[in-house]
């Protein structure tokens, strides 16, 4: 039986998603492959895998050969804790600055351009890095972080730095919520095999709902493999939403119309989804 390629991201954010799936003995019928975001972006897009998480600006970028699963994401009602931008000065004097994005998340540097253009008014010099902090700020005097590398931060703040979460940057913005990230599956591996398609997604809805009612137990598991508290863990994977419904579907279109104007996508995408 073909055991489809499936992506998973080696962030603590994605956990409660793939926590049900080995209770649950999910991981039997799949081959799931770990990667950063941008890694598994271009694994997707080179076929190397089936199914996987994909950052939205990609998912918009390459709509047209890939469909959505339907009520996953990763998304924020504003804060979102893990997405983070750091700065030697207060973001309003960012103007002209040299500032370093990590190269793990298109996403959330399309984001990071967006509101310090739209909310701020400011226009720094970007570059793109691996996401080490120390390094960063050894050239630039602003940061984006994200995933653990963000938590860390977040957790033991440096007192001579400013932090900013961009989920609540873009909420206080727009009004609006941020999806960060979707799941999708290839086009031609959807037509060709829709059943597999609709069975690992009943995995990760079953995974869903096994997490939800175990948030506890996740965030104390956590708290043992990574240096935080479980109340710590706790208040994050409450900040994290993993629905795609019809409201999150229209923020997120209300990014990709922005990113659209700024020229970061070439078209605002159709959001179609597989039947499942």
């Amino acid at each position: 039986m073909l055991r489809p390629r499936v992506g998973h991201i080696q962030f603590i954010n994605c956990l409660p998603l793939y926590y049900g799936l080995v209770h649950n003995n999910v991981l039997l019928d799949v081959e799931l492959i770990k990667g950063t975001p941008t890694e598994l972006n271009k694994w997707l897009l080179e076929g190397k895998l089936d199914i996987s998480p994909i950052s939205s600006i990609e998912y918009c970028r390459n709509y047209r050969d890939l469909m959505l699963l339907p009520h996953l994401a990763v998304a924020a009602d504003g804060e979102v804790k893990s997405i983070l931008f750091v700065g030697k000065v207060p973001i309003e004097e960012m103007d002209g600055r040299l500032v370093a994005l990590a190269n793990t998340s298109a996403t959330s540097q399309a984001l990071t351009r967006i509101i310090l253009r739209d909310k701020y008014g400011v226009s720094p010099k970007y570059y793109s890095c691996p996401p080490d902090l120390s390094k960063m700020m050894m050239e630039a005097d602003g940061a984006l972080l994200i995933g653990d590398h963000a938590l860390r931060v977040l957790h033991e703040p440096p007192e001579d730095l400013y932090l900013y979460d961009l989920g609540k940057l873009w909420k206080e913005m727009t009004g609006r919520r941020m999806v960060f990230a979707v799941w999708a599956v290839r086009r031609i591996f959807a037509a060709e095999n829709p059943d597999l398609v609709r069975e690992v997604h009943r995995g990760f809805m079953k995974s869903m709902e096994y997490s939800i009612d175990k948030v506890d137990e996740i965030a104390m598991a956590a708290s043992r493999w990574e240096n935080f508290e479980a109340t710590f863990m706790r208040a994050y994977f409450e900040s994290l939403k993993f629905d795609l419904d019809p409201a999150y579907q229209e923020d997120l279109l209300a990014y990709a119309t922005r990113a659209h104007e700024l020229g970061f996508i070439q078209e605002i995408p159709k959001l179609e989804f597989v039947e499942v």
